[in-house]
């Protein structure tokens, strides 16, 4: 073979080196594209991590307002206490000290939780403590610079140790971070309507919890770009995405009308001994609720708070697991809302809705009468009447004013099961109400209520009175008001409407009407019967004078739990001539006095009494209130005593002068102060003269014409709170505006509280 020539084998070598480089270009256009193509959002998405730094920003949560626009929900600026425990170095004595020190400025937070957190970890963002306020956070600002030497120790390659003194600073591992804190300025306060905020801001209960997308608003963003060493570059270089704040959400709890129901809860609670006590204020004509509350309750600013008898039981726990499984369901049962998400019996209240049922359909007329011997028989079983020795015969007006069962058991016999389930149905005890709270209980056929199919004669006449079957109190209030407003089921809410930083409404609840289910004939007649029920009947503890209260007392009994216990309540709503506002009390398993009519009317008569005067609902007096009203006290200061004197006897008040001057200097009681027909008024005649006093008596269970007599005798003025201004001899007093044996003035005007304990029984 001839050799190549010189020529020929630089051509080979040449045409080697283009295949070699047309492969090479090759490989590079394929991996070129399928970079490109098949991983290029993957890398696209890499590069841009590399330069660009994309970060949240949190929107704040919106305020939550009372309907007369009080805040009571808001979120302030907080910060959050993290450690990088990547820069903690290996040495047990500078974790330590990191540990101690952080938890020495930290409240609630100790050294073996943070250890707990960090050891072992080498995450640069390990939380310690969210949503610290601003004296804390600074407290942890004035640690940073705290500083702890420790003994380094690093190995040679030689296998030798070398030893090197270092100084740590705090600051290398802690940090801190902006956060947000939920704050409830009047903590308990509406606590089961509000509800609360967690750490995370998200609503766990309530409206918190209900209007929780409304109130969180959008997340905004902030691009800023990085250089080559990862370092935040100029504004220039920065995207900002507005975050939506969320919307302020305004309530339809008046916090005013919100407090008067909690006071009168917090004190039946006290006195009656009893598990619970709950109330709900609704206006009639718009369903919009203005107070509801449970009691106990608990601090929105400390959810997880746990009672002291809750505690106790924890402690008691046999292990971890047990405690927690406690502490789980307290929790649960401190945030739940018994008027929305809990179901009692009724009792006697519902009578009103068996009266509304009987007249409606035209199975009864105000005229029809019945015998009541004391007991009834239905079926196999004996139902007794509160009056065990029977009402006799009676119309519907005193049948309902007595509560007599068996009155209202022939009614539900009268009406038969399917017009009686028609109306149970048209009064919404079927279904849920529609409020705008988070977990309402759905009523559940032949659980919670006779389903018309399984309804038996002995069921039939036990729903008649109130029993064997479970409501919401949110059902039964939202039924008094179908009667107080002329036959309408209003739908009840909790928020009047949602509105932008501004200000503007972005959101208006439109009060719904469901149907109607009485007319307005029968509305009125009802009423009229609930109105005698408060003057002359078992609801006479809820007597206001000059507000023309109606009300249906009602005492059940706790079926599933057997004999002796019960739930006492008052449903009412006022003034009868025009109804404006409905309110539900209730009290669960009270000891002793176990009535409605005892225990839950005086509750609701106080509260009739500040609220309508608070909405400047101006009393109607009869000529009988009038003559009996308290009248203010007139300014006597300046004048001449001889004059005052002659005055004062006119009107037939007493009169005490202290004192040899010949012109009053001052008076008690004060100018303007509320005092009794007959009463005392003192004048002084010198700004040196002795001032009389007395020691306030104990005036419990006194009558109505004994503590006159007492009162006098010790130089004090009494006034008779509203509900009592009719007095008889057989009201007694059960509370006074000033404790026994405070030492005050002469003349000095004291409010006294009675209530009737004869003729208010309605448990059989």
């Amino acid at each position: 073979m001839a050799k190549k020539t010189t020529s020929q084998r630089l051509a080979q070598r040449v045409i080697l080196i283009g295949v070699i480089m047309a492969l090479g270009f090759a490989v590079v256009a394929i991996n070129l594209a399928r970079v490109m193509l098949v991983h290029g959002n993957e890398y696209k998405t890499k590069a841009e991590q590399n330069q660009l730094r994309d970060s949240d920003i949190k929107p704040t949560r919106g305020i939550i307002y009372d309907s007369n626009g009080v805040i009571l929900a808001q979120s302030a600026a907080a910060w959050k206490i993290y450690i990088n425990a990547g820069a903690i170095p290996d040495n047990e004595e500078v974790r330590e000290f990191v540990a101690k020190e952080l938890s020495g400025v930290l409240e609630d937070v100790d050294k073996q939780t943070i250890r707990e957190k960090t050891d072992g970890s080498k995450s640069p963002y390990v939380v310690i403590k969210s949503q610290v306020e601003y004296e804390e956070k600074e407290k942890v600002v004035a640690a940073l610079d705290n500083t702890f030497d420790y003994v380094a120790e690093y190995e040679r390659d030689d296998g030798s140790t070398v030893k090197n003194t270092k100084t740590y600073k705090l600051r290398t591992a802690v940090g801190i971070d902006d956060d947000v804190i939920r704050y409830y300025p009047y903590g308990s306060l509406a606590s089961c309507v509000i509800g609360f905020a967690g750490a995370d801001g998200v609503g766990k209960s309530g409206v918190e919890s209900e209007y929780n997308d409304e109130l969180t608003g959008v997340t905004g963003r902030l691009i800023t770009a990085k250089n080559a060493r990862s370092d935040i570059m100029t504004n220039e270089y920065e995207t900002v995405y507005k975050a939506e704040n969320g919307a302020g959400v305004v309530l339809t709890i008046d916090s005013t009308i919100q407090r008067y129901l909690e006071d009168g809860l917090n004190g039946v609670y006290e006195t009656s001994g009893g598990v619970g006590a709950y109330g709900i204020v609704m206006n009639v004509k718009t369903g919009a609720v203005l107070a509801m509350a449970n009691v106990p309750s608990f601090d929105l600013n400390n959810p997880y708070g746990l009672t002291e008898d809750q505690k106790k039981e924890v402690e008691l726990a046999e292990d971890d697991e047990e405690k927690a499984s406690l502490r789980s369901s307290f929790y649960y049962k401190n945030w739940r809302n018994f008027t929305v998400s809990d179901t009692y019996e009724p009792g006697s209240v519902f009578k009103i809705v068996t009266t509304s049922a009987g007249l409606e359909s035209g199975t009864i007329d105000e005229d029809y009468g019945y015998t009541c011997t004391g007991a009834i028989t239905v079926a196999d079983q004996t139902i007794k009447c509160n009056n065990h020795a029977g009402h006799g015969y009676q119309k519907l007006r005193k049948g309902l004013m007595n509560s007599c069962n068996p009155f209202f058991i022939s009614i539900g016999q009268k009406l038969g099961k399917e017009t009686f389930f028609r109306y149970f149905e048209a009064f919404g005890f079927t279904e849920r109400t529609g409020v705008d709270l988070p977990a309402e209980y759905m009523p559940t056929p032949d659980k919670t209520y006779h389903s018309l199919e399984n309804m038996s004669f002995v069921d039939l006449s036990s729903s008649a009175f109130g029993q064997t079957f479970q409501v919401t109190p949110l059902q039964m209030i939202t039924a008094i008001s179908t009667i107080a407003n002329g036959g309408n089921l209003v739908t009840p809410y909790v928020v009047d409407r949602l509105i932008d930083e501004n200000g503007n409404t972005v959101m208006q609840t439109q009060p719904s009407i469901r149907r109607q289910v009485i007319s307005a004939e029968t509305s009125a007649l009802v009423t009229s019967m609930m109105e005698d029920v408060v003057t002359s009947g078992t609801g006479k503890n809820a007597y206001v004078a000059g507000y023309h209260v109606c009300g249906k007392t009602g005492t059940s009994q706790k079926l599933s739990k057997g004999q002796g216990y019960y739930v006492a309540s008052f449903g009412c709503f006022a003034p009868s001539y025009d109804p404006e506002i409905a309110a539900l009390i209730l009290v669960d398993e009270p000891k002793g006095q176990i009535n409605g009519g005892q225990i839950c009317t005086p509750v609701a008569a106080k509260l009739f009494e500040e609220t309508l005067t608070y909405l400047n609902i101006e009393p109607q007096y009869t000529e009988e209130e009038r003559a009996k009203l308290d009248t203010p006290a007139l300014n006597y200061v300046g004048t001449r005593v001889s004059d005052a004197r002659s005055q004062l006897l006119d009107e037939n008040y007493n009169v005490k002068v202290v004192g040899n001057g010949d012109i009053v200097t001052s008076q008690v009681p004060a100018y303007g102060t509320i005092i009794p027909k007959r009463g005392l008024i003192v004048l002084y005649t010198s700004s040196d003269a002795e001032r009389l006093t007395t020691t306030v008596p104990d005036f419990s269970d006194y009558s109505v014409y004994d503590v006159r007599d007492v009162a006098e005798s010790v130089g004090l003025n009494v006034t008779i709170a509203a509900n009592s201004t009719l007095s008889n001899s057989e009201l007694v007093c059960y509370s006074q505006s000033l404790p026994a044996g405070a030492e005050v003035e002469q003349g000095t005007t004291i409010v006294l509280n009675f209530k009737s304990n004869s003729g208010v029984t309605d448990v059989g």
